[in-house]
């Protein structure tokens, strides 16, 4: 198995947005992403970014109350927010290896809430606020499809300029 981490910084939302895109370009059907991050570190702000390189051009939200947004992009993109989930058993219940294991895309926010449902070969990103606007995405991939999805986006990243941070 492929181990391949990278750790890159984003200097604004719209920046966070643009790495998401570059992230989305690199998935592929049955790519699994398990977002952690504390409320306001950017989740959703990613998955929006990652929404649209994947070629969904429509309003993507955080579906905290309803858990699950489907959006189509060709293929199903699959926006779990688990925050309100306090077992993961409760998961079997929304079609978990749909998600997980089929055949679209699964964004995953608290994906530490999964527990083991999550797929062995997915990329996990740990998302830190850094300052008021700067974050920063520890990204792990575990497994031969992520690896080289997120080999994909550390070529391809040409952001992280915060040379000039807003923060300092």
């Amino acid at each position: 198995m492929d181990s391949v981490s990278a750790s890159l910084r984003t200097c604004s939302p719209e920046e966070s947005r643009t790495l998401g895109r570059v992230l989305g370009a690199s998935l592929g059907p049955g790519s699994v992403v398990a977002l952690r991050g504390e409320l306001g570190s950017g989740k959703t702000v990613l998955i929006q970014g990652v929404a649209r390189g994947l070629g969904f051009a429509g309003r993507v939200s955080s579906p905290s109350f309803v858990i699950v947004n489907e959006y189509d992009a060709g293929l199903t993109i699959y926006h779990v927010d688990l925050y309100r989930v306090e077992d993961a058993g409760s998961l079997r219940d929304i079609g978990h290896r749909e998600m997980f294991w089929g055949d679209g895309v699964a964004l995953v926010e608290w994906a530490e809430r999964a527990g083991d449902l999550l797929p062995p070969d997915r990329l996990d990103i740990a998302i830190t606020i850094a300052g008021p606007v700067t974050r920063v995405f520890e990204m792990a991939a575990l497994g031969d499809r992520s690896a080289g999805a997120l080999r994909e986006v550390v070529a391809a990243w040409a952001g992280g300029g915060c040379d000039a941070d807003p923060d300092d």
